[in-house]
């Protein structure tokens, strides 16, 4: 029996260490491949996702949204896509975890942002219909023995206003807080929000 040595020998640790090699590279392309979840669609109601966060135009609106009696919080990260730790692209419209409830507006160019544009990106972002209406509010379905009743804070001192038009026309403004409310049972007025600090 022959025993072989020399070269084949050498050659055998660096093939092993090449095919590890390669399976270690497969392996963190997958995981970074899988991390970025789903791809979003370019645009919602006009408004696409980005790269990039703009600050052409830069303010924030508060969103409480009210069933039972209680504030039910929107998901976090609302409008950013893939992983919110590393983010594919942001809607000009977007959610961050770190503020609760406040939609960030922000925009390469100056128009006018409704609450119905954010319950689009809103639907595109979830990939799920979130719709608002005289019976609907994102997941919430209205009883018959339901009301949705809207207020709207413009934090002039003037505190939360009934509004009795349709929510989805209600335009964001800088410090807006927009309740939008399932009664019963009525919590008038409907609870202040308070911006952090920086907002």
């Amino acid at each position: 029996m022959k025993v072989k040595s020399g070269p084949d020998i050498l050659l055998l640790p660096v093939a092993v260490g090449a095919i590890l090699l390669a399976l270690a590279i497969g392996l963190v392309v997958y995981v970074v491949a899988s991390n970025k979840g789903p791809a979003l669609p370019a645009a919602a109601a006009g408004i696409p996702c980005d790269q990039l966060e703009h600050t052409q135009v830069h303010y924030h609106a508060a969103i409480q949204i009210m069933a039972d009696g209680n504030i039910h919080p929107i998901p976090a990260d609302i409008g950013i896509g893939g992983d919110p730790a590393q983010p594919t692209c942001f809607y000009w419209l977007h959610v961050h975890g770190a503020n609760p409830n406040v939609i960030h507006i922000e925009s390469p160019a100056n128009r006018t942002f409704t609450l119905g544009d954010f319950f689009a990106v809103w639907s595109s972002w979830s990939g799920t219909k979130q719709p608002l209406d005289a019976t609907h509010v994102s997941t919430f379905t209205l009883t018959p023995e339901q009301k949705l009743v809207t207020y709207i804070d413009l934090g002039d001192g003037k505190g939360a206003q009934p509004y009795t038009g349709d929510p989805k026309d209600i335009v964001l403004k800088a410090h807006e807080v927009i309740t939008l409310e399932i009664t019963p049972p009525a919590v008038t007025p409907p609870p202040p929000f308070t911006f952090t600090s920086g907002l």
